[in-house]
């Protein structure tokens, strides 16, 4: 067990997810690095360690990973082909890069459900939008409908829901797919970790409301209002998806409850997620410190919910591109139960995701009260306007 807190442990990517990595992995004094562009980045605040290079680059991620024991993500957008040869030279890479190829292509994931039995809304593989509007106007696809890129899409980038003529327009370039609009209940994550040893754990499902134009998390809670039964069959769900995916660390899981009660895999993430935020103050176990306990091999912890909690997305406000302000959080620390987790982004832009603060109360009724309040007082703005 001491050799494998003392691995060197290489994390590709280090924006908020990797900061709030660093930041778990020092309770445990483990040794970890980061590789990134540049300083500006939130994870060089925090981590032990930092190396310059590029995540997408064959030769930097090949040259960070040989001095690795462990390498992990905090982003998909990573070259996995340098993965791929670092995992054959005997590196632990996790998630595995066959797990990777087929989440980072959000088709390859389409299909993955599809030919293994796994619940998902009906979808078309195209090449690109002149495809698309080819087959509205011979009226093979009707609205509403969504399209989204098949790789790179992140934060609400890459999805474009299409509802009338004028929203064709503005649809994304490159290959891409289309997915029927689902008359969704309620959108559900849930968070599983695993090990090598294929031990699992899930955190509670999170209940998640979106940004109307964003298309960004606004707001999530926990626990989620799913009924007993159904928070089973979400937990089931996830768990064999993270089977049969062999992932290794955590893989966040997003679904859609229809009117009809039917569930269904919207699309996942196999690192931390902005769906487990809450977790650092809500759960006995943060999903930071799970995914490095679940690569590390050590066993899992807890993830009993002790408080319920609201986890409120903080974006950069429309209008505001400059240096960031935080304006009104004197406000919000005076109330109790209220955590900001500030990312430390010297520029915002708008939506852009600049922080989150998650609010624990004795009930999600007063967490939800304090989370509203939290949204109307907390903007994040520029010194100078857009």
């Amino acid at each position: 067990m001491h050799n494998r807190l003392n691995q060197k442990i290489g994390i590709l990517g280090g924006g908020q997810l990797g900061k709030m990595l660093c930041q778990a992995g020092s309770k445990l004094g483990l040794d970890i690095t980061i590789l990134e562009k540049d300083h500006s980045f939130p994870a060089y605040q925090v981590c032990s360690s930092y190396v310059c290079g590029d995540i997408t680059s064959y030769d930097d991620v090949m040259r960070f990973g040989e001095k690795m024991d462990v390498i992990t993500i905090e982003i998909e957008n990573v070259n996995i082909d340098a993965l791929a040869d670092l995992e054959k030279a005997g590196k632990k890479i996790y998630p595995p890069t066959d797990a990777l190829r087929v989440i980072k292509d959000k088709g390859k994931q389409k299909m993955f459900y599809e030919g293994n039995g796994f619940p998902t809304s009906e979808f078309e593989l195209l090449h690109g939008k002149d495809e698309l509007i080819q087959l509205v106007m011979n009226h093979k696809l009707d609205y509403p409908f969504v399209q989204k890129s098949r790789t790179d899409g992140y934060d609400g980038k890459g999805v474009h829901i299409v509802r009338k003529n004028e929203d064709l327009e503005t649809l994304l370039e490159g290959p891409c797919l289309v997915e029927t609009m689902v008359d969704i209940s309620k959108e559900i994550a849930v968070i599983v970790a695993r090990n090598p040893s294929g031990e699992m754990m899930t955190f509670p499902s999170v209940e998640m409301h979106f940004h109307p134009t964003a298309n960004l998390v606004e707001f999530l809670f926990c626990p989620s209002s799913l009924t007993p039964d159904e928070e089973s069959k979400v937990t089931e769900l996830a768990k064999k998806l993270a089977q049969k995916l062999n992932v290794v660390g955590l893989l966040a899981v997003e679904m859609f409850v229809d009117k009809n009660g039917e569930i269904l895999i919207n699309e996942v993430a196999p690192r931390p997620h902005n769906s487990g935020h809450h977790t650092i103050e809500a759960c006995v176990t943060s999903q930071y410190e799970m995914h490095l306990r679940a690569i590390l091999d050590l066993p899992l912890g807890s993830t009993a919910l002790i408080r319920p909690a609201v986890m409120v997305n903080l974006l950069g406000e429309e209008g505001f591109t400059g240096e960031t302000l935080y304006k009104g959080i004197e406000d919000c620390l005076k109330l109790g139960g209220v955590y900001p987790h500030l990312y430390g982004k010297k520029e915002t832009k708008p939506f852009r995701k600049m922080g989150h603060v998650t609010i624990v109360e004795k009930s999600l009724d007063d967490a939800i009260v304090k989370a509203k309040f939290v949204q109307n007082h907390l903007k994040v703005i520029s010194s100078n306007g857009a």
